[in-house]
């Protein structure tokens, strides 16, 4: 039969264990809390920020196209004028007409291909940053081992034995 002394430390060391082991799981739960926290603010605020980008880069297009029409309809009606005025008119006139127009009909065109292949890239951007966040996470919120009760019971038990044998 085990003393009363092997059984005390056998219990005290069993409840010990399990409680650095329960202490250990809250604060491993509390930073994955925490990372995850961050990291979430940190995903929100580069997509908010690739979002407000693109913004700019698309009211940005849309003043060079508004410029550009203006500049170009500002191009046709001088160029009217000062043939008119030259007793110049026909073919030729039109012709320059023509010209003018399909220059800022290039432009246009070359303006919003470029805003397209920006939101195509943007897209591909916000997908990896989707990937990196889910990614981040997993790695962040791996599983917390839990405490192991029959472990630190056995060891309790395996301590208490161990004092019963030192005290005889």
């Amino acid at each position: 039969m085990c003393d009363p002394i092997s059984i005390g430390l056998a219990v005290a060391q069993t409840g010990a264990t399990i409680m650095g082991q329960r202490q250990a799981a809250k604060a491993q739960e509390r930073a994955q809390a925490n990372a995850s926290k961050a990291e979430r603010q940190r995903y929100l605020h580069e997509v908010s920020s690739m979002r407000i980008q693109q913004g700019q880069e698309q009211v940005a297009a849309a003043q060079r196209l508004q410029e550009s029409t203006k500049k170009a309809r500002e191009a046709r009606a001088t160029a009217r004028v000062s043939a008119g005025e030259a007793g110049v008119a026909g073919l030729s006139v039109d012709a320059l007409i023509n010209d003018l127009t399909r220059k800022e009909a290039e432009y246009n065109f070359n303006t919003q291909k470029q805003l397209q292949m920006s939101d195509v890239n943007r897209t591909l951007q916000l997908r990896d940053a989707g990937l990196g966040f889910t990614n981040n996470m997993l790695r962040i919120n791996k599983p917390i081992e839990q405490p192991n009760y029959l472990g630190a019971a056995l060891s309790g038990a395996q301590t208490g034995l161990s004092t019963h044998s030192a005290l005889k």
